[in-house]
């Protein structure tokens, strides 16, 4: 295992406030798509090329593996693209390719980058595994296998030595928590059908979740359904079994949210990240597993569910179109000016009022997203209970911001 022998939390990054919030809150390793070739290419806002160089450097500085997401379907006209990024890529310093598409992965192989097999290939047994072992040092599982399943899968490759590229045995991948879908690993043509938006191309319309109805065609009778959203899964959430999550031998857990706030990433990868430490431990518990639950509440959900796990065959289906999470969060205004010395900001309130005692979240490119409580406030240079629209008001804060970073209020949902 690299960096500790715990298992390795990988954090989800859609743009720099999202990376930050990750790197702020203990993941071991951090997974990013650039531009379109990726399969959140239309949930987030997604890097650049030219970011490749900073996402490196702020991960090296703190001994983070970085990752690339390459997943998607690629054509003909996509390789010059491919070959052109991957060749940053390395300029860079990236750890890792995460590949799909056999293009993506002979042609990191070919100039010396790590490749990781995605979840799109649908890695489902031992035999597979040895084959693409040829070509990859760590490979993503199939989201629809049972823990029973993949510890047998973790324990052939110990008994088997089944090793990767880098002379070292096959790592292990499978997703700890955040959105799933209807479709086998992913692999939905929906959205293609109906939007000729192909989600396999990183473009999803989310068709799935949406609220639909079911017509008898030859009686027109309406079907009775339990639940309107027939097509959109829960969350998932292993934080209440990650003991036996641990147990069954994977060496890395993903935390799925690339689309999603960074304050999703900060509060998920926090929680896993005390959980996980509380396994090696020996503390984990089911009251520590209550609490952990009611943070992961606060931000975007959509109900959770264990997965297939467990050992259950069938999905379990959202009741809601958005989020179930217990706060949501309302903007105020932006930062204007910090005074290191005095540790302390200033803001302009935009928006929404803010009064010392309420829960704050600011966020940024370098602040990532951080959460605090205003104890004291002023308003020029006089205490003030409380700011509204127009004002600049300022107070302590335990970090530094930087000019325009967002502040919002956190709020029961």
């Amino acid at each position: 295992m690299t960096l500790t022998n715990k298992i390795e939390l990988m954090a989800p990054a859609g743009n720099f406030e999202s990376l930050q919030a990750a790197l702020d809150n203990g993941a071991d390793s951090v997974y990013f798509g650039v531009e379109q070739l990726n399969m959140r290419a239309r949930a987030s806002v997604n890097f650049t090329m030219d970011d490749l160089q900073e996402i490196a450097r702020r991960c090296e500085s703190i001994n983070v593996r970085s990752y690339l997401t390459l997943n998607t379907i690629i054509y003909d006209h996509d390789l010059s693209v491919v070959k052109t990024l991957l060749n940053k890529a390395k300029e860079a310093n990236i750890t890792a390719v995460i590949a799909s598409d056999q293009a993506v992965i002979s042609m990191a192989r070919g100039i010396g980058i790590e490749v990781h097999i995605s979840t799109q290939l649908n890695v489902t047994n031992i035999e597979t595994i040895k084959f693409y072992s040829l070509f990859a040092d760590t490979m993503v599982l199939s989201r629809e296998l049972s823990l029973r399943q993949v510890k047998k899968i973790t324990e052939q490759i110990e008994k088997e030595q089944i090793k990767g590229p880098n002379g070292k045995l096959v790592e292990i991948e499978i997703f700890g928590h955040g959105a799933l879908c209807m479709a086998v690993s992913g692999k939905c043509y929906l959205s293609l059908h109906s939007n000729n938006s192909s989600a396999n191309r990183g473009a999803c319309k989310q068709n799935c979740r949406k609220k639909y109805t079911v017509i008898d065609q030859e009686t027109g009778y309406e079907l009775e359904l339990d639940n309107e959203y027939i097509m959109s899964p829960k969350d998932l959430c292993t934080i209440d079994f990650l003991d036996q999550v641990i147990d069954s031998g994977v060496q890395v857990l993903k935390i799925e949210g690339r689309g999603r706030a960074p304050e999703y990433v900060a509060t998920v990868i926090k929680t896993y990240r005390e959980a996980i430490d509380s396994y090696y431990e020996g503390t984990f518990s089911k009251e520590k597993t209550s609490l952990w639950m009611e943070a992961l509440n606060t931000v975007y959900n959509r109900g959770f569910w264990s997965g297939y796990y467990l050992g259950q065959e069938l999905g379990e289906w959202s009741d809601v179109s958005g989020s179930m999470a217990t706060q949501k969060k309302v903007y105020v205004g932006k930062g204007t000016h910090y005074f290191p010395k005095a540790s302390i900001g200033e803001f302009k309130i935009e928006a929404y009022d803010i009064k010392a005692g309420d829960k704050i979240l600011i966020t940024g490119p370098n602040t990532g997203a951080q959460e605090m409580v205003i104890e004291e406030m002023y308003i020029n240079d006089t205490v003030a209970n409380k700011a509204t629209k127009g004002d600049n008001c300022t107070f302590k804060l335990p970090f530094r911001i930087r000019l325009s970073d967002k502040l919002y209020k956190i709020v029961e949902a």
